[in-house]
């Protein structure tokens, strides 16, 4: 970086070298360096994305398994009428109420099959199980449905580098 930042004609004296010479040889190490850049920004990138991957597959493991111990007790909360006519219900657990109840932002602490269960709540019921009115139960589902977007959004652009990797090939 110091002999980028020398100005062509010092460095050119120093080096006894003409100033074409000196300015390509700049030009190399700005190359060099920017490369050196970009490998960086990716590796961290590339961590990035194998720290998700194994998040990602720990969910799905977790799914795959049947779970050993059940989730605790679970609180219903109503949601409408389904097509067929029967009452619809969503199981929010005793944990996600406490978390909703107890977090300053409980969207950020929830995973995302938490998320759509409470999405998929009823605003009445779900405020009905929090002891809260509606309008605080519907800011709650709004900054969940951003957090649930948020979240997809993510795995997208993984999922979109992960192709563009793919399509790639490595430098010799």
């Amino acid at each position: 970086q110091v002999l980028i930042d020398v100005p062509c004609s010092e460095l050119a004296k120093e080096l006894a070298q003409s100033e074409s010479k000196v300015q390509v040889l700049q030009d190399t190490l700005q190359q060099v360096l920017d490369r050196r850049e970009e490998e960086r920004q990716s590796k961290q990138l590339l961590e990035l994305y194998l720290e998700a991957l194994k998040t990602e597959d720990s969910v799905l493991s977790k799914v795959a398994e049947p779970q050993a111990a059940p989730r605790q007790e679970m609180d219903v909360v109503d949601t409408g009428t389904s097509s067929t006519g029967t009452p619809a219900t969503t199981a929010l657990s005793d944990q996600i109420l406490a978390a909703l109840r107890e977090r300053p932002a409980p969207e950020l602490c929830l995973d995302s099959q938490d998320l759509e269960l409470v999405l998929k709540a009823d605003r009445a019921g779900l405020a009905s199980a929090l002891g809260w009115d509606k309008q605080k139960a519907g800011a709650l589902q709004a900054a969940c449905e951003q957090e649930l977007s948020k979240r997809l959004q993510q795995v997208q652009t993984l999922r979109s580098l992960r192709s563009t990797s793919k399509g790639k090939k490595t430098l010799p």
